[in-house]
């Protein structure tokens, strides 16, 4: 099994194009709040929505996603964590719109998108999920990472 080191370091052998870069620190995070804002759409069982508005299929998910960051390393996962809370309240605010969360959601995901694949045509290398899968949630981690070096944080 790859330790964290292991896929950082891979996932950064093509993001090292400062365009590139830029690009994903604002794509990841608007992908990621994408797809929250796309899970927080689907109705869940009334059952566990009475119990609380919160506890729905995106909070599930980053549960389990937050799950594997901490197998990982447990100083990311919390940096994970916090940006998760602040994306789960931008969600909130975003399904009080006029218009359904679902169709805001999914604008921002393509639009993203774009702009992850400009950055990576910039680059020259294809996305490194074309590899492994998995590295879909490598990239906010990657961005976390990059927060604590500059915090002077270890993970």
């Amino acid at each position: 099994m790859r330790n964290v080191a292991d896929w950082l370091g891979e996932y950064g052998e093509s993001h090292a194009n400062p365009t590139n870069k830029w690009l994903h620190w604002i794509c990841v995070p608007l992908i990621v709040l994408a797809v929250m804002g796309l899970l927080w759409s689907i109705p869940v069982p009334d059952v566990f929505a009475a119990r609380s508005p919160w506890l729905n299929w995106a909070t599930l998910t980053a549960l389990v996603a937050f799950v594997y960051y901490a197998a990982l390393s447990g100083a990311l996962a919390f940096g994970i964590a916090l940006a998760f809370v602040a994306m789960f309240i931008t969600v909130n605010a975003l399904a009080t719109l006029p218009w359904p969360l679902w169709a805001t959601s999914l604008t921002i995901f393509v639009v993203a998108w774009i702009g992850q694949f400009i950055g990576h045509a910039v680059e020259g290398k294809r996305p490194s999920f074309f590899k492994d899968v998995q590295f879909l949630l490598i990239g906010p981690l990657w961005l976390v990472a990059a927060l604590y070096r500059r915090l002077g944080v270890s993970y």
